[in-house]
C-alpha cells in the first residue's frame, strides 16, 4: 500500500509535541510493515535540519494556486531517521514558515490552509496517487475538503483519507477570505451547518470540522478519548457532527516506539535493566539521585515529565510536590511552563526548595534527564485535567515506573487500578487511578502506592513486573490502521 503522511510535524525533526512523535512512530511502524510511506511536510525555518540526511531539491517551481493568481514553491527532500519527507517551501512575501517557531502566529490559518492546499498540488504535479492520504489535526483539515471539492476532478478521485484528530481543543478557524484563497469560493455551499460552518460561530468556518465531515475515516488517540469528544465537553463542540458521522469514527491508542524507549538498551542510561533483572533499576535510582544532588535513599521517588499547564493539572503536580515531602519520599520534576505566572510561581518554588535533599526541581526540557528519570524514578503522576491520549504513562511503564493517573482520555486506556480495577484481574493491573480533580483524591492514590512500596516491597516489586509486561509498541496501532486504510479503499 502506497501512504502519505500529511502533517504539521514530525519528530525529531519538527516536533512541538506529541503530534510529531506519532507521525514518527506511525509511519515507521508501516514502513516496517512493508508499506511506501511519504511524508508532507512544512520546510520550517526553525527546524532541526541537522537530523535530515540527504535534503535535495525535488520539485522546482511548484506554482500554488492562491486567490487569483498563485505561490511559487520548491520542494525539497530529505530521510529522517528512515523516513522519506518532502518538504514544501513557500517562495512569498507572507513568510509563511520562516516565523522562527512552528505555531503561534496570527495568520496560522492561513498558513496552514497554503500548506493543505501546496500539498495536494504536490501531489496532483508530481504524479503521486497514494491509496491512502493520512492528515492530521485541524492544520491539515482542509486536505480533504479540497481533494473532495476539488482535486478528485483533475484525476485524484481514488485517493482516500484518513483524519487524525490529536487535539479537539484546537480546531482552526477562518472565514470566507480562507474559502476565496483556496478556491473553495462557494461561500453559501460551504457555510451550510453540514459542511465547514462551525456550529457556535456562523460566520466562520471550522477547519477540524471540515476535516472530519469530508474524511473517510476518522480517528483520535485513544478509545476513551473518542468517547468523551462524543458525549462529554471534550469534543469542544464537535460532538454532534461526531455523532453524525459515529459511523467512521474510531479512537486508536497511540504507540511509543520500543526503540528508543527501550531499558535493555537506552544510550542515556547508565544501567541497563529488563523485566528478567532488575537491578540496573536500582542503580539508576542512585544515580539520578547523585546527579541531582538528592541524598542517596531508599525511600520512594516520585516523578513529574511534562509541560506545567492547565491541560497537566499544574495545581495537582504542586500539590502532589509537597504531599510527596510530607510522606519522607522524594520528588523529581522535569517540565517548562507554557504561561509566565506558571513558570515564576515553580521558579519561586525551586529557589525556595533549592536546598532539601528530598527534591529537585528543573524547569526546562532535558532529553537525556528525562530518560534517566523513567529510569530512576519508582513512580510517575499524570494528573491531567483532560489528556487524549499521553505517552509519561506508557513509557514510566516500559521502565517499571509506576503510574498514579487522573481517569481522562487514554490515560483510563492504558493505566488498570491495582486497587479498585473492575475489569483487569490483579495479576493484569498496572498503576494507581484517581477520579477526581481535588487533592484529596490524588493523595489517596498517592498514598496506596507509597504504602505497596513501604509495606509489601515484594508485592511492589512484582506490582512493576506487571506493569513492565504490558505491550505500548506501534504494533496494536499499525495493526488497527492497516485495517482502517484497507476498509476505506474497498468503499
Amino acid at each position: 500500500m502506497y501512504i502519505v503522511q500529511v502533517a504539521s510535524e514530525c519528530a525529531p525533526v519538527i516536533k512541538a509535541g506529541g503530534l510529531g512523535d506519532v507521525v514518527y512512530g506511525l509511519s515507521r511502524d508501516l514502513d516496517m510493515r512493508g508499506h511506501t510511506v511519504e511524508l508532507i511536510l512544512p520546510m520550517y525555518d526553525c527546524m532541526r535540519y541537522d537530523h535530515i540526511w540527504g535534503l535535495h531539491e525535488a520539485y522546482r517551481d511548484l506554482m500554488v494556486p492562491w486567490y487569483e493568481g498563485a505561490i511559487c514553491c520548491q520542494v525539497f527532500c530529505g530521510w529522517v531517521y528512515g523516513r522519506l519527507c518532502f518538504f514544501i517551501q513557500p517562495q512569498s512575501d507572507d513568510r509563511f514558515f520562516d516565523r522562527g517557531c512552528y505555531y503561534g502566529c496570527s495568520d496560522d490559518n492561513f498558513r496552514f490552509a497554503f500548506f493543505s492546499k501546496a500539498a495536494l498540488e504536490f501531489l496532483l504535479k508530481s504524479n503521486k496517487r497514494p491509496d491512502v492520504i493520512h492528515c492530521h489535526d485541524w492544520q491539515t483539515g482542509l486536505v480533504p475538503v479540497m481533494l473532495f471539492e476539488i482535486y478528485k476532478y483533475h484525476g485524484m478521485e481514488y485517493q482516500r483519507v484518513c483524519y487524525t484528530v490529536h487535539n479537539f481543543k484546537h480546531q482552526g478557524m477562518g472565514g470566507s477570505e480562507i474559502l476565496a484563497a483556496t478556491g473553495l469560493n462557494q461561500d453559501a455551499y460551504y457555510f451550510q451547518p453540514d459542511r465547514l460552518r462551525d456550529d457556535f460561530n456562523p460566520f466562520a468556518i471550522n477547519f477540524m470540522k471540515g476535516g472530519i465531515t469530508y474524511s473517510n475515516f476518522v480517528t483520535t488517540v485513544s478509545p476513551h478519548y473518542a468517547w468523551e469528544a462524543r458525549f462529554s465537553e471534550e469534543g469542544y463542540g464537535l460532538g454532534h457532527t461526531l455523532h453524525v458521522h459515529q459511523d467512521r469514527f474510531r479512537g486508536v491508542l497511540n504507540g511509543i516506539d520500543y526503540d528508543v524507549w527501550n531499558p535493555q538498551s537506552d544510550r542515556y542510561i547508565p544501567n541497563h535493566f529488563s523485566v528478567d533483572d532488575l537491578t540496573g533499576k536500582a542503580k539508576n535510582k542512585k544515580a539520578l539521585q547523585e546527579g541531582l544532588l538528592l541524598r542517596e535513599s531508599d525511600r520512594p521517588l516520585i516523578s513529574f515529565i511534562g509541560r506545567l499547564d492547565e491541560q497537566k493539572g499544574v495545581h495537582l503536580v504542586h500539590h502532589a510536590l509537597y504531599h510527596t515531602l510530607n510522606q519522607g519520599a522524594q520528588f523529581v520534576l522535569l517540565g517548562s511552563a507554557t504561561e509566565s505566572g506558571i513558570n515564576a510561581h515553580f521558579q519561586h518554588e525551586k529557589q525556595f526548595l533549592n536546598d532539601n535533599p528530598d527534591c529537585h526541581l528543573e524547569l526546562g526540557f532535558n532529553e537525556e534527564l528525562s530518560h534517566l528519570i523513567y529510569a530512576g524514578a519508582d513512580m510517575i503522576i499524570v494528573p491531567s485535567n483532560y489528556e487524549p491520549c499521553g505517552l509519561t504513562q506508557m513509557i514510566g511503564l516500559r521502565y517499571g515506573t509506576v503510574p498514579i493517573v487522573r481517569g481522562v482520555g487514554g490515560l483510563l486506556d492504558t493505566v488498570f487500578d491495582r486497587d479498585y480495577e473492575g475489569i483487569k484481574p490483579l495479576e493484569e493491573r498496572n498503576g494507581y487511578v484517581f477520579y477526581q480533580t481535588d487533592t484529596q483524591a490524588l493523595e489517596s492514590a498517592m498514598d496506596r502506592a507509597i504504602g505497596l512500596y513501604q509495606h509489601a516491597p515484594e508485592l511492589y516489586e512484582k506490582f512493576v513486573l506487571q506493569g513492565m509486561n504490558y505491550d505500548y509498541s506501534w504494533n496494536h496501532p499499525g495493526e488497527e490502521y492497516l485495517k482502517i486504510y484497507d476498509f476505506i479503499r474497498h468503499r
